[in-house]
């Protein structure tokens, strides 16, 4: 399931069978938290050696960087060890509108951004920013990459020199011979994870990311966690919530996935699929209520039209060589997420009808020097989603379920199934998910933040998670669907957020807020676009 970096309005009766068996959860077993325990005292004895960030990650003096130790396997704490790198911002302690005044500091907010497979360490400049300003002062910034990203403990599962293949396709339509084609590819992935990997691959899931969350925790000095978890990473606190409920100070789940045991993930990936079709409908009635600025068509057909064009376009001559079908898919798949991407692609596709290829190939293509990140956070992003649960194991699951979603979902549901296919072919063992649930007086109060038409985490797992969390407040961005709002435009959002790690205050039960303003359209630099050649 693609979060944000990264990922459900109901997918009708699409049906899951011939799972795969799967043992029972090995976190939640008595010897998991027992290795959970050993290895938190050893990592607050230890502490972390804050000192100097590596300088290839252009993060500023006032960050610091440190490593923490978890085990590999929760159920041997002595055994093998593995490093996670840390980052942290300390808290200004000044009152951003009175420079004179102190401010009580409250701790650590550690931040996990989602994805599976997205890094947090980056997390603590936001404190430089105006929306940040007052949490900064209070919270240290902490921000974290979990096991298997970065620098901890990476993964890999194929050579990333070969892992950008653009110019590429996107069918909406796949062919027999096609869908062979993918398949192939898919078990030649899963094999190589298997291979690169060996048997550490299985430890890789979330359950243990939540047991490193309890380490860092203890590391950082806590008795308590505060935490922010964005898309993935509100999966990750409600798995922390669920297994160490007197660990919680205060925590937010920003986006939320729906964390249904019988959801995690595949019919998780079917609901996103449908949601994105919905988002993907709303770009093409804001480009057609601006047909004056970018001429794709005055309604949402003809903008769908325009886009069309442009793919059967790039399908027989790539723009600069470089950007397909599959790559103009992954730049719209991107306005999906955030609503202020719209007004610079549907700038770049205007363009590209007009003869200018220049704006397109600039958003669409895919970088060699980003190869090897991209490469490992998909690594990351499958061990996870693939060991956390049973999958379908039978092409023709998959093949039904999402050919009967793609009559009405067109837009997703092909580049969702390429993506996780690889799952299916898995050769590590499968977990069962976690029933995620609180009980009354079991958690402090809890804040999620969701938006009413969010495609990457659909509202309803907004709904699910509050069902299961007695006590947790939910704040509702109405008819609005970007993906992720803590600290972004939406001001009544935000002043929720704050209320909340401040003061611990929530608003009820819910709470709503009207939407964000949608964005303005960008017109095209014409002196620009003028000088540049025509294709």
């Amino acid at each position: 399931m693609r979060t944000a970096a990264a990922v459900h309005v109901a997918a009708g009766s699409l049906l899951l069978t011939t799972l795969a068996a799967a043992p029972a959860g090995a976190g939640t077993t008595d010897a998991g938290l027992r290795g959970t325990a050993t290895a938190a005292a050893r990592a607050a004895a230890e502490g972390i050696d804050f000192g100097a960030c590596p300088a290839e990650q252009g993060l500023p003096g006032t960050v610091r960087c440190g490593t923490v130790r978890v085990p590999l396997d929760y159920a041997h704490p002595d055994g093998k060890q593995i490093e996670l790198t840390v980052s942290r911002a300390r808290a200004t302690g000044k009152d951003p509108g009175d420079g004179k005044r102190e401010v009580r500091r409250q701790g650590s907010l550690v931040h996990n951004p989602g994805g599976p497979g997205a890094t947090g360490v980056y997390f603590p400049m936001m404190g430089a920013l105006p929306e940040w300003k007052r949490l900064a002062a209070a919270y240290d910034l902490v921000g974290y990459a979990p096991r298997g990203v970065g620098r901890s403990a990476p993964l890999s599962c194929t050579d990333p020199g070969t892992f950008f293949e653009g110019p590429s396709k996107a069918p909406v339509h796949p062919t027999a011979a096609y869908k062979r084609e993918r398949v192939a590819r898919a078990k030649a992935y899963a094999k190589g994870c298997a291979e690169r990997n060996g048997d550490s691959l299985r430890y890789y899931n979330s359950l243990n990311n939540a047991r490193d969350l309890d380490v860092l925790r203890a590391a950082l000095g806590e008795n308590r966690l505060t935490f922010l978890g964005s898309s993935y990473g509100t999966y990750l606190g409600a798995l922390y919530a669920t297994l160490f409920p007197s660990h919680v100070r205060r925590m937010v789940f920003d986006s939320a996935v729906n964390p249904d045991p019988e959801r995690i993930w595949y019919r998780n990936n079917l609901d996103q699929s449908a949601a994105f079709e919905d988002r993907w409908a709303d770009f093409r009635a804001w480009a057609a209520r601006h047909d004056d600025v970018y001429g794709l068509g005055d309604t949402a057909r003809e903008v769908q039209g325009s886009y069309d064009k442009a793919r059967a376009r790039l399908a027989k001559e790539p723009a600069g060589g470089k950007v397909g079908p599959g790559q103009l898919q992954a730049a719209f798949l991107k306005a999906g997420y955030y609503d202020d991407h719209w007004p610079h692609r549907a700038q770049a596709l205007s363009a590209y009808l007009k003869g200018d290829p220049g704006p397109l190939v600039e958003q669409a293509q895919e970088y060699p020097e980003a190869a090897a990140e991209a490469e490992n956070a998909r690594a990351v992003y499958l061990a996870v989603e693939c060991n956390d649960a049973p999958w379908p194991t039978d092409w023709a699951v998959w093949d039904r379920d999402n050919t009967r979603l793609a009559r009405r979902a067109p837009f997703e549901t092909w580049g969702n199934v390429w993506t996780n296919l690889p799952c299916a072919y898995w050769r590590a063992p499968r977990q069962r998910p976690l029933d995620v649930r609180a009980g009354s007086g079991e958690l402090p109060p809890t804040l999620i933040l969701a938006a009413e038409r969010d495609a990457a985490t659909p509202y309803d797992g907004a709904l699910e998670l509050h069902r299961r969390l007695a006590g947790s407040a939910l704040v509702t961005e109405r008819d609005a669907g970007s993906h992720g709002l803590a600290g972004g435009a939406n001001a009544c959002v935000h002043g929720h957020l704050e209320a909340y790690l401040l003061t611990g205050r929530v608003p009820g039960r819910h709470a709503s807020c009207a939407p964000h303003p949608e964005p303005k359209p960008a017109p095209a630099d014409r002196e620009a676009a003028a000088a540049r050649p025509a294709v």
